[in-house]
């Protein structure tokens, strides 16, 4: 019996070997990759040019103090990110993840408006649902009741206002009246709160696993900074699931013009060749906590020389791929694909999505747009339909956590035509069992 345990007792097989968008266990069963982990991988599995980079690191050194060294790996991935983010964005502190990505905004935050006198303010808008994190401080930003509400006596309460789901609200996601329409939700929770006590509003451009790759309407993303512009409220985009490349960009947030105060990357930064994520500021803010006595938090981990090197070396791969191109290429075969499947089977409601951020949502109505039964269990069925098929794809309740189901299907930005039609086999192939085995749709 293993003494290893995660969230559940579900049982898995070892991992043998991994390549490209593919796996395999110890049994030799091959696995297609098709949520790249936890929309981690996106170069894929095994690229020869990171593990070189990787290996010729660690014939130097592996781990360096960050307060006794500096590093000429974590530099050059400084500047490689540094380059590929807007404005005065230049400043970059890392981290092993997301989570700790999504802290250190937060904290980065506080600090700021320290220094400008406004210590009020300390209010961190978020949507519902939404999902930033695992640690306390990331979790009261959260808005998804089953991973938040155990821990809620131990924490400071966010306010939250609706994600702009118009898909289940019934209205033009292309109209900007719409966009306006969710807009105007965080100008009026700024000024219900007072606007001297808001802090920041944090968001995903495009959502990830909380409302399942959705894309904000037509002119929402301009008019929220318009709105933190006018009460002095810092914008942090999330942009662990959504950056490095994607969405088609190398942020996400890339596709409105849409500029924040500070952001937070992790996942596909790394890839998953070493634990690595980042939080990215603006200059001022930057030099206004340094100045004022210096930045009060870190990870022991930050800037880990060879994880800056493996995420050096995964930039220089997604460009040398062209692989922001390739994930606007195959992401619009892949939305094609979905939408063929939800001809094929009425109980798809929905097809969303960016780039190679990718999701379909089951409905019991498409017209009502009402759930499946809970009881169904569908976001677990598909799932582990799909796995004994050999095909990976990710799942979560949609509507706050609570009920609905959609499925991401977000394979590595390497994958390729051929590759394509065969994950999409395995898909129709698992949604056929599934819906046999339900017996309706």
């Amino acid at each position: 019996m293993s003494k290893l345990f995660y969230q559940t007792r579900l049982d898995r097989p070892d991992l043998d070997r991994a390549e490209g968008i593919y796996m395999w266990d110890q049994s030799g069963k091959r696995y297609i990759d098709g949520s790249s982990g936890a929309m981690v991988s996106n170069i894929g599995h095994s690229n020869p040019a990171v593990l070189e980079a990787m290996r010729h690191q660690m014939e130097k050194a592996t781990f360096g103090y960050r307060l006794h060294f500096q590093c000429d790996a974590a530099e050059e991935l400084a500047e490689l990110t540094a380059a590929r983010c807007p404005d005065d964005l230049n400043r970059v502190f890392f981290v092993s993840g997301g989570s700790e990505a999504v802290e250190s905004a937060i904290k980065l935050a506080r600090q700021y408006v320290l220094t400008q006198g406004q210590s009020q303010r300390y209010k961190v808008i978020s949507r519902m649902p939404s999902y930033h994190g695992a640690t306390l401080g990331a979790l009261a930003l959260t808005g998804y009741a089953p991973m938040t509400a155990p821990f809620d006596p131990m924490m400071q309460a966010m306010p939250k206002i609706p994600a702009p789901r118009a898909y289940l609200d019934g209205l033009d996601p292309d109209d900007p009246a719409t966009g306006l329409h969710y807009a105007q939700m965080l100008e009026q929770e700024i000024l219900d709160q007072g606007p001297e006590t808001v802090m920041a509003f944090i968001i995903e451009p495009i959502g990830g696993a909380s409302t399942g790759a959705l894309v904000p309407p037509a002119g929402y993303m301009q008019r929220v900074r318009e709105i933190c512009d006018t009460y002095g409220v810092l914008l942090i985009h999330d942009e662990v699931m959504t950056g490095a490349g994607r969405t088609g960009k190398f942020l996400g947030a890339e596709h409105w013009g849409a500029v924040p105060d500070i952001i937070a990357l992790s996942k596909g930064f790394g890839c998953g060749y070493a634990p690595l994520g980042a939080m990215i500021a603006r200059d001022p803010i930057v030099d206004a906590v340094l100045d004022a006595g210096g930045f009060i938090h870190g990870h022991t981990y930050a800037g880990n020389p060879l994880a800056c090197a493996a995420g050096a070396a995964v930039i220089k791969e997604i460009d040398r791929m062209s692989l922001l191109q390739n994930a606007t290429d195959q992401g619009a075969s892949l939305r094609a694909h979905l939408q063929s499947l939800m001809q094929k089977y009425p109980l798809i409601g929905d097809v969303r999505g960016q780039g190679l951020l990718m999701a379909f949502e089951l409905m019991a109505d498409r017209q009502t747009k009402a759930a499946l039964p809970k009881e169904v269990n569908a976001f677990n069925r598909l799932v582990e339909i799909a796995y004994q098929n050999g095909l990976i794809i990710y799942s979560r309740r949609t509507r706050g956590g609570l009920s609905g189901d959609h499925f991401l299907v977000c394979p590595p930005m390497i994958i390729d035509d051929a590759q394509m039609d065969e994950m999409i086999g395995l898909l129709d192939k698992s949604l056929g069992q599934f819906f046999a085995e339900i017996k309706v749709g």
